[in-house]
């Protein structure tokens, strides 16, 4: 037989002698994309099958791993474009980590749908080479933000999956939530509307009133969140942006809640809430910075209610009584 004639036998030895049933074809497990590629064994005693299989693997690793020299070399352009396009897949993953390690926080999802979601946050993480401490990869926006802009046409998330019962029930939650605000009872009003949430997750109005009850309970960076995925939701919401306004002044983020209250404004130009509450926020921000210039300043009332600074005042006039009666007893002993 001729080289040729070899080389064709080597190429189509393994095909040819399965379809010729002289040996059972070797058993793939699992999906297509998931069969991992094992290079056969070599070694003395290896049958025609297993040499022409080891010389097709060879073939396959030669085109999939080339040399970096010569010809071969990739042009510049191609490598920058290859460089910038991971960089893009990396901050890609790093949200979907991000969204992963959010939702598996969550009680609406059971012990083992939460085991589930860490595998698949391992799984991200060993193949990406991308962990929640690479921030410089965190995108300026939410994952759930970033899929909400993507619909222009309307600027909305399409419409809840959730059954019609379900929807209903999260409506009288909403209410019922609401009847608690009113009666001062924040907490009960933040378990309805996080049931709500979990019947219809994709409900802006049911994240923005839990914002408003985190609020009331001082519970600013929870209510920052929900508004946060209030307006992932529904970027034209303008209630979400003037509680986020709320919150952020509430924390002392001034320049943030300015923003904030402008974006209000922007979709509810007439809205004198959002007008005052700006107006407010734009003092404070003056008023941070001192006359001096150095950025600081000096709030009288906070201190005065400082219970640390309380606690200090009592001190002192405790042991200015004990040091005044120390003095009248030792003038009567004279």
């Amino acid at each position: 037989m001729g080289r040729e004639g070899e080389e064709g036998a080597r190429e189509a030895g393994p095909r040819g002698e399965a379809e010729k049933g002289e040996g059972p074809a070797e058993k793939e497990e699992g999906p297509a994309s998931l069969r991992c590629h094992r290079r056969p064994a070599a070694g003395r005693g290896h049958s025609r099958r297993d040499r022409a299989a080891a010389a097709a693997w060879r073939i396959r690793f030669r085109r999939l791993v080339r040399p970096v020299s010569g010809s071969s070399r990739r042009p510049a352009r191609q490598e920058k474009f290859i460089s910038l396009k991971m960089s893009s897949v990396k901050r890609l993953v790093y949200a979907f980590i991000h969204f992963l390690r959010e939702q598996s926080q969550m009680e609406t999802f059971t012990p083992d749908e939460q085991e589930s979601l860490e595998v698949a946050i391992q799984c991200l993480e060993t193949v990406f080479k991308v962990n929640l401490e690479d921030t410089h990869l965190a995108p300026p926006q939410h994952l759930i933000e970033i899929f909400a802009n993507s619909f222009h046409k309307n600027d909305k998330l399409p419409l809840s999956d959730s059954l019609p019962e379900d929807i209903e029930k999260a409506d009288h939650l909403k209410d019922e939530g609401n009847n608690h605000m009113k009666e001062e009872n924040y907490g009960a009003a933040v378990d309805c509307y996080t049931r709500a949430i979990e019947l219809d997750p994709n409900n802006a109005v049911y994240y923005c009133n839990r914002a408003a009850a985190q609020s009331k309970l001082s519970k600013y960076s929870e209510a920052i969140k929900d508004c946060e995925r209030a307006i992932a939701i529904d970027p034209k919401y303008s209630k979400a942006y003037g509680r986020m306004g709320l919150a952020l002044t509430s924390v002392n983020k001034y320049e943030e809640a300015i923003t904030s209250y402008q974006k209000a404004l922007d979709l509810d130009p007439e809205n004198d809430s959002y007008k005052s509450n700006l107006k407010v926020a734009e003092q404070k921000l003056r008023d941070m910075s001192s006359p001096t210039g150095t950025g600081l300043s000096f709030d009288m009332a906070s201190l005065i209610n400082n219970p640390a600074f309380i606690s200090m005042v009592s001190a002192l006039q405790a042991l200015h009584c004990i040091a005044f009666n120390a003095e009248i007893l030792r003038t009567s002993l004279v």
